[in-house]
């Protein structure tokens, strides 16, 4: 393994990672109006805000997980057509594991959910993208 690469891959796909939901979240107005829809689940602007910071340490070293995990799979090296097929699965896992956990856990509406499901599908996707683009070894 090149732990340069993975090191590089995985704050690559981190900053990917921001900047599709920043993206998104610019560009799809309505899956912040259809959250804030429920302001007993989720946080203020401003409490979201306050605890950004954790949150980015916590998906930074995700992403550094995820690309030991390439790494791992692809020890020969691969490239970004795998990468996408690897961030797709990443975001099936994720769906499952996260967006639908929640929709029955948490008191949201299905709409929410399928948008969820659809942005982070989206940004899964571009991490693998990122990270098979980016990892040799």
């Amino acid at each position: 393994m090149n732990y340069l690469h993975i090191l590089l891959a995985g704050f690559c796909a981190f900053v990917a990672y921001m900047a599709t939901g920043g993206v998104m979240f610019a560009a799809l107005p309505m899956l912040k109006a259809e959250a804030a829809k429920y302001p007993a689940v989720y946080r203020s602007h401003e409490g979201i805000m306050r605890l950004m910071p954790a949150g980015m340490v916590a998906m930074l070293v995700s992403m550094m997980v995820l690309a030991v995990i390439w790494a791992k799979m692809y020890p020969a090296g691969a490239g970004w057509m795998q990468g996408l097929q690897y961030g797709a699965l990443v975001g099936v896992f994720f769906e499952g594991s996260f967006v639908v956990h929640n929709w029955v856990n948490l008191n949201i509406g299905g709409k929410l959910t399928l948008q969820q499901a659809a942005a982070y599908f989206v940004e899964w996707t571009v991490v693998g993208l990122v990270i098979g683009s980016i990892y040799k070894p």
